[in-house]
C-alpha cells in the first residue's frame, strides 16, 4: 500500500509508489497534522489520474493538484516541522488549503516535500 498524502487513504497501485509520502497536511502553526491529530484526514480518498493528485471527501467536490510541477517559485516554499525535523516544502495553494480546512474542521494546508529536501523522518509509521 502506498500513501501519496500522509494520513489519508492509501492506494494499492504501483504508480502510487513514485508519489509515496510526497504530500502531507500542516496546521496553522506549520506543524505536521497527523491522522491521530485530525481523524477527518482518514476520510480523504486519493486517486492519481491524468497527471493529477485527486482528493475526494464526503460532501465535497473533488480537487485536482498537478503531480509533477517544477518548484522554481520561492514564494511557495516554506519550512515546516515533522516531529523534530524541519522540512522544506512547497505549499499547494489557497484553494487546496480552503478545501482541506473545510474537510478537517480546522485551518490547514497541503504541502509537498520539496524535491531538494532530504528524506522525511516520520515520527511513526503513518498510513
Amino acid at each position: 500500500m502506498f500513501f501519496p498524502v500522509v494520513g489519508c487513504v492509501g492506494l494499492d497501485r504501483r504508480q502510487a509508489a513514485d508519489y509515496h509520502q510526497r504530500w502531507f497536511v500542516i496546521d496553522a502553526n506549520n506543524q505536521w497534522l497527523s491522522a491521530e491529530r485530525c481523524a477527518a484526514l482518514s476520510n480523504v480518498a486519493i486517486e492519481l489520474k491524468l497527471g493529477s493528485l485527486v482528493l475526494r471527501a464526503p460532501g465535497m467536490l473533488r480537487i485536482d493538484i498537478p503531480l509533477d510541477v517544477i518548484e522554481d517559485d520561492d514564494s511557495v516554499k516554506r519550512t515546516v516541522q515533522v516531529g523534530q525535523q524541519s522540512v522544506v516544502v512547497v505549499d499547494e495553494g489557497d484553494v487546496t488549503a480552503t478545501w482541506l480546512t473545510h474537510v478537517a474542521g480546522q485551518p490547514c494546508r497541503l504541502v509537498k516535500v520539496h524535491p531538494e529536501a532530504g528524506p522525511v523522518e516520520w515520527p511513526q509509521v503513518m498510513t
